[in-house]
């Protein structure tokens, strides 16, 4: 039985367990550095309720990675209140950054309006595309405001991850190779569809290789919106053997209009995978891009130079 004071005799005393010194210390949680610029998303394509939801998911992944994020969505078609333009969401937060200064200045309290960008921009784009990064540095230019604009996610390892995973989810591939059942359905060859012309395809390239690694299946990638890209590659991996195909789309979705995976698999002959949308990977990756433009890194456990 205890006493007031702690534990009765001949009972253990259960002690706190002593803070971990060194390497084996755990890494302290990162949050966003105060008055750190706005990520903002931009968003390509037709705004809609589908689009919105999927933007608001890849920044709450971003948030939840980094408490205290400032995480906007822009969309380069955007119009209204609903569907806020990229150049008025740059200007928006200017102004907000500009109205703490000053409420700052009027409370007496002594500071200096932060230097660097207001806001760092991460396209919602997996692959390069030209049109579509030329109107994300129109919108830039004309809303004047200091903002850094990064590069597209990929080509990246966790999109192969991606990809993997949208194919099993379809049916189309293996779930995980050291498993010894077999898919049915499973694809000998995938079509790795994207958009954006040939400099879209090198890039896809790079991470398909990655998925081909995954599947042990060859992989080609081939251009949405070059005519011909996608027969012709499906006639390619038919020629080296491959007999039931897949196509991935190297998309998140957005950026293509509605029903063009649809026809390019039927101009393939075989069944699609659904587009990366909201995996977890892409707000990871967007947060990625922020955190590598401000140079702001995780605190790992003190390196193993901390004895």
């Amino acid at each position: 039985m205890s006493s007031p004071t702690g534990p009765a005799d001949g009972l253990p005393v259960r002690m706190p367990r002593p803070r971990q010194p060194g390497r084996h210390r755990r890494p302290e949680p990162l949050v966003a550095p105060e008055g750190a610029p706005a990520l903002v998303l931009a968003v390509p394509g037709t705004p809609s309720s589908a689009t919105r939801s999927l933007a608001e998911e890849v920044v709450s992944i971003a948030r939840s990675e980094l408490p205290g994020l400032d995480a906007r969505i822009g969309y380069l078609d955007g119009d209204n209140a609903e569907f806020p333009s990229l150049q008025a969401v740059l200007v928006r937060a200017a102004e907000e950054r500009t109205a703490r200064f000053e409420q700052a200045r009027a409370a007496g309290m002594d500071v200096k309006m932060p230097d660097g960008p207001v806001a760092v921009v991460v396209p919602l784009l997996a692959g390069p595309d030209s049109a579509l990064l030329r109107q994300v540095r129109q919108a830039l230019m004309e809303s004047r405001v200091a903002a850094e604009l990064t590069d597209v996610l990929g080509p990246h390892p966790l999109l192969a991850e991606a990809l993997h995973v949208r194919l099993s989810e379809s049916g189309l591939a293996r779930a995980d190779r050291a498993r010894l059942f077999t898919v049915a359905t499973a694809a000998d060859g995938i079509i790795l569809a994207s958009v954006g012309g040939a400099e879209a395809v090198q890039a896809a390239g790079i991470t398909g290789m990655l998925l081909a690694a995954r599947l042990a299946v060859p992989v080609m990638a081939a251009a949405l919106d070059q005519e011909g890209s996608i027969a012709s590659v499906a006639e390619q991996l038919r020629s080296s053997g491959s007999q039931q195909l897949a196509l991935a789309p190297y998309l998140i979705g957005p950026e293509i209009e509605q029903g063009l995976v649809e026809e390019a698999a039927k101009e393939a002959g075989c069944s699609a995978a659904e587009s990366l949308g909201p995996y977890p990977a892409i707000g990871k990756l967007a947060l990625a891009k922020y955190t590598t433009a401000l140079g702001i890194v995780p605190q790992q456990a003190q390196s193993t130079s901390v004895r």
